[in-house]
């Protein structure tokens, strides 16, 4: 059997969570941790989360959803509508350093699990949750999810220059960008907690934190203080941003400064648009951006993708080919960066998920384990925390 906390080697390693998240933002939250060291303990329900269901799957409840963001945690199935299960859960809260759920407050507090209850059993516990809106407002207990916090956030209406209509960006935005910032914040409370001793809560609102993200660029002149000013930055708004067409295929790439400029007016024979006023400065540029990706889109179209990469790359442009999503599997840099890892699993069989992007120098994040089957560790993991082996029977049996 492994043990999670010994064999750990990331930046983590030593923190217990105590996982109640399921869908996507939590479940991505605790992977990230996961990946850094920390033992998730993943408690379900005896349905288990529903993402287990959604998708192809080789195994009954682990389907390809689920297995996308529930690596290296261990999941305990506890019923805690029963008491019994519910003190279980209190007396594993009070040895881990982390709780986590992805109820609405009301409903937590009525299970019994909200932040109250949980802190009041262990001090220095960082109690986090992900609801979808701030828990002092007037939509605390609202129910949200992806598509309505992409449209409620303003993220669907930046499309409807470019498309003429609101469109969600064709990924789960919200719930990976939030999922992101709840692990951060977690871990700059497990910071502060080692000042202080003691524990607090930490509240990610979706909808607030998309708000947030939107506008760091979006805010434009309404940052000015102007009343005739417009928000939304003007060229991350225009429909010509977009992959350029080459002959054969797309080509993506970006100049900011003004020596890429003039190293790209060279790459693409257009050597007079150097002393051009319109484009000279970075000023003249960024107010005639649609004039300027015309004429690049114009002149990348008159030759095919290879060629583009080795003249902009001799130009030190930075550029790359527009990849589909059937590609990158055997895009020739992420096999030879071995980005793609196979993880075998008892029940399962052969898994496969990305490998962990960020890396340290001297506390190396791991992919240890695959996800967990519904309640693989319920016995292991109750044992851990002190649980007998006849109460460990009785609550098995008694489907607790």
């Amino acid at each position: 059997m492994v043990d999670y906390r010994a064999t750990a080697t990331g930046p983590l390693a030593g923190i217990r969570i105590l996982d109640m998240t399921q869908f996507i933002l939590g479940p991505v939250a605790t992977q990230i941790m996961g990946d850094m060291g920390a033992d998730v303990i993943k408690v379900e329900s005896p349905s288990g989360d529903a993402n287990r269901y959604i998708g192809p799957r080789q195994h009954e409840g682990m389907a390809t959803l689920y297995l996308g963001m529930n690596r290296n945690k261990r999941s305990v199935v506890l019923d805690l509508r029963n008491p019994e299960a519910l003190e279980a859960l209190y007396v594993m809260a009070e040895q881990c350093d982390v709780f986590m759920h992805s109820m609405r407050p009301d409903a937590a507090t009525k299970l019994g699990v909200g932040a109250e209850t949980m802190m009041k059993r262990n001090p220095r516990l960082i109690y986090a949750t992900a609801p979808g809106y701030r828990s002092d407002g007037p939509k605390r207990n609202d129910p949200a999810y992806d598509d309505v916090i992409q449209g409620e956030s303003g993220i669907a209406g930046i499309n409807m220059k470019a498309y003429g209509e609101p469109r969600y960006l064709p990924t789960v935005l919200a719930d990976k960008f939030c999922g992101h910032v709840l692990a951060s914040h977690i871990g700059m409370a497990l910071f502060e907690r080692e000042r202080s001793g003691l524990g607090q809560s930490v509240e990610v609102p979706m909808f607030e934190s998309m708000l947030a993200f939107n506008m760091i660029e979006h805010m434009w002149t309404a940052q000015l203080d102007d009343p005739n000013g417009t928000i939304g930055y003007p060229r991350a708004l225009m429909k010509e941003r977009r992959p350029f067409k080459t002959k054969d295929a797309y080509i993506c790439l970006m100049a900011t400064t003004d020596p890429q400029y003039v190293n790209l007016f060279k790459a693409i024979r257009r050597p007079e648009l150097i002393d051009d006023s319109r484009f000279n400065t970075v000023t003249a540029r960024s107010e005639r951006f649609v004039e300027l990706y015309e004429i690049l889109g114009i002149e990348l179209a008159k030759e095919d993708t290879a060629t583009w990469e080795q003249r902009l790359t001799a130009a030190n442009i930075p550029n790359a080919r527009a990849r589909m999503l059937d590609e990158l599997q055997t895009d020739p840099y992420i096999v030879g960066t071995k980005f793609f890892q196979t993880l075998e699993h008892p029940v399962a069989g052969k898994t496969h998920t990305t490998s962990i992007p960020v890396r340290y120098s001297r506390t190396p994040a791991q992919l240890r384990a695959p996800a967990p089957v519904l309640g693989e560790h319920t016995e292991s993991v109750l044992t851990e925390f002190g649980f007998t082996k006849d109460q460990i029977t009785r609550m098995t049996t008694s489907k607790i």
